[in-house]
């Protein structure tokens, strides 16, 4: 394992939970918002309905697209991690500015 791979797993385990317990309130009143569940509901009746297509399975989708949310802020803050390590100007950017409040 890198040290960059081991430092990844440290911040998501410091902080995963929290960040999860964060997003998962405003991903649902989002998804509820477009409907997002109901059309799910409504193409897994529909392929459970086909002879021998057997069961779609039960999905939390709540969980599943939240999970997803966090998996790709942990990516984006390993992308900006990256190009702070590769041009130290870059920690200047917008982004990190208005994260860091600065």
């Amino acid at each position: 394992m890198t040290y960059k791979i081991n430092r990844q797993i440290y911040f998501r385990e410091k902080t995963g939970d929290r960040i999860y317990a964060a997003f998962k309130p405003v991903v649902v009143s989002n998804m509820k918002d477009v409907g997002v569940a109901r059309s799910y509901n409504q193409m897994v009746g529909k392929f459970e309905s086909i002879p021998f297509a057997g069961s779609a399975g039960n999905l939390d989708l709540d969980h599943y697209v939240t999970s997803k949310a966090v998996d790709g802020l942990f990516s984006m803050l390993g992308e900006e991690e990256k190009k702070i390590r590769i041009n130290p100007a870059a920690r200047g950017t917008e982004l990190l500015k208005k994260v860091f409040g600065r």
